[in-house]
């Protein structure tokens, strides 16, 4: 697949326009983006911005993610999700690039019974593509111009965005189609939510395109099946900008809709207790990194984690190898460290 045909040269004149119309004023006012999608307080997704769900296979990504649409339907709260759709933003687009029309529909009547809304009529708001027959460009296309020609639109919900690409382990592609989340979402000022599945192996998202959503999303949220019980999925922040919101479990009713699951107790990490990840105040993290990373970009794990010591003992934490495994995870998993490529690097910019 040929993704550099999009790619067009812009003349000089054109660059002076964008950079004129791209400058910032302390003389202008500007909006804080108006947030539409909440849990627990803790804002998940905002217009002009987009965010993920990711899981392993039978994690229930797809019924949490009704879920979360079932709540913008309703403009109110279902499951742990809270929505407010401004009014001229009550459209709400789904795009299903995996499963056949008969169990899009399934999907379909699953949000809308949720919704408390009939199932056995279209909705004004609600607009559902099944596109499982068309290529990764078709599939780009289609939604594009839905997007850009849907009055009121709002919200947007891609199951499959690995469907939107040929190959998830093209940079060229991914920086493309995540390129694309951005313009859509600013253009058009809505909230796109995309689902990933995760590698087998690890809590790793697949592909270089994973790599981009998890630097890029507002929020990247994880459904996990449970290893205490096998009925129940939990629900986490992997990453969010906004504070953290605490993890909460649903499991599958006789109505085959998501439950929350009160009283469910969560199986807390082993950590090792001489080294307080989470218990690091903001600064002493900044110290550690800047002393071991710089303005370095890392290539190979081994590299990564012989910086991490380096850094870490120069604030009086010399741990050994097993604890920066999991410092690793944990700087990762806070966007302290960010992967680009085959290299990693010390984002200054987190949020802690």
């Amino acid at each position: 697949m040929d993704y550099m045909k999009d790619i067009k040269e812009i003349s000089a004149e054109e660059a002076v326009i964008l950079w004129q119309a791209s400058r910032l004023s302390l003389s202008k006012i500007y909006e804080k983006a108006p947030e539409i999608l909440k849990v627990q307080g803790s804002v998940i997704g905002t217009l002009g911005n987009f965010s993920a769900s990711i899981g392993k296979a039978k994690s229930k990504k797809t019924f949490n993610v009704s879920a979360i649409v079932a709540a913008a339907l309703k403009n109110g709260t279902v499951l742990r999700y809270v929505a407010e759709l401004p009014e001229e933003k009550r459209k709400i687009l789904y795009v299903d690039t995996e499963q056949s029309p008969y169990h899009c529909l399934k999907v379909m009547k699953r949000i809308l019974r949720m919704a408390g809304l009939p199932d056995d009529r279209d909705n004004e708001h609600l607009e559902f593509l099944a596109l499982r027959k068309y290529t990764p460009e078709q599939r780009i296309r289609i939604v594009e111009q839905a997007i850009y020609n849907t009055p009121d639109i709002g919200l947007v919900i891609i199951d499959g965005i690995r469907d939107m690409v040929y190959d998830i382990n093209s940079p060229g592609e991914s920086t493309r189609i995540i390129s694309k989340l951005m313009q859509w979402t600013d253009d058009r000022q809505i909230h796109i939510h995309t689902i990933l599945h995760q590698n087998k192996g690890d809590d790793n998202t697949r592909g270089h395109i994973g790599t981009e959503l998890n630097n890029k999303a507002e929020t990247v949220l994880q459904i996990t099946k449970s290893t205490q019980d096998g009925n129940i999925s939990e629900v986490k922040a992997m990453h969010i900008r906004d504070r953290e919101f605490d993890p909460f479990a649903f499991r599958i009713n006789d109505s085959a809709l998501p439950e929350a699951v009160d009283g469910y107790v969560f199986k807390q990490p082993s950590q090792d207790r001489g080294f307080p990840l989470a218990e690091l105040t903001e600064q002493q993290h900044r110290t550690a990194l800047e002393n071991g990373f710089g303005k370095q970009v890392i290539y190979g794990y081994e590299n990564v984690l012989k910086t991490l010591k380096q850094g870490y003992a120069s604030i009086g934490y010399k741990r050994g190898r097993n604890i920066h495994v999991d410092l690793n995870k944990f700087l990762v998993n806070k966007r302290m460290i960010v992967k680009e490529g085959k290299g990693y690097r010390y984002n200054p910019d987190f949020h802690y």
